[in-house]
């Protein structure tokens, strides 16, 4: 996916997906790249080789970067990023940078280039708040339908034990009924006692 225009960065910093990861050439101007994940999977189980295709794309979309070897590239969560108002157009800091992880790319591999930029996309900013309010929206209903869940089992386990005491009564009724058992108003007779 491409965003046009190095003035959105913080658009799409807004409109990014909160499952996304973030990838930068560390101290030098680069792309963005921004990977969402599928929605069980967590950022420390990616592939080496899909971290290495976004590496390299990354490399490849820096200006000072794509001529340098040995390049690090730092790769964290979404939510970790930090924009504040006094930061440069493109700069992002991180609320916390111990969920950062770096990845060094020696050389430039055109292969990879080449077979990324074969499935480019371009996006504007208005697709991505589309996006991202649509995946909110599918969280809010998956979260709606497991709450809907959880309550029609409390409902039936109360049922249930509402059931379970009603009949326990019910038993207790048709003990009195009967004329079996005497209650202590009726008399106390001791020799039944022992």
């Amino acid at each position: 996916m491409y965003v046009p225009s190095s003035g959105q960065l913080y658009l799409v910093l807004l409109w990014c997906s909160p499952q996304g990861k973030q990838f930068h050439a560390d101290n030098l101007s680069s792309a963005h790249i921004y990977l969402r994940l599928q929605p069980n999977q967590s950022w420390d189980s990616l592939h080496k080789d899909l971290i290495d295709d976004c590496a390299q794309l990354t490399k490849a979309n820096s200006i000072e970067g794509n001529k340098k070897d040995n390049v690090t590239i730092i790769y964290t969560p979404w939510s970790n990023l930090k924009k504040e108002g006094g930061m440069a157009t493109g700069q992002v800091g991180f609320h916390d940078p111990r969920k950062t992880k770096k990845v060094l790319v020696t050389t430039r591999t055109n292969a990879v280039i080449n077979r990324l930029e074969k499935t480019k996309t371009i996006r504007t900013a208005d697709e991505l708040q589309a996006a991202k309010e649509s995946y909110l929206k599918e969280q809010r209903r998956l979260k709606r339908k497991e709450a809907e869940a959880k309550k029609k089992e409390d409902d039936q386990v109360l049922l249930a034990r509402r059931l379970e005491k009603e009949e326990k009564e019910r038993a207790w009724e048709d003990l009195r009924r009967t004329g079996e058992g005497k209650s202590n108003e009726e008399g106390f007779d001791e020799d039944d006692f022992m």
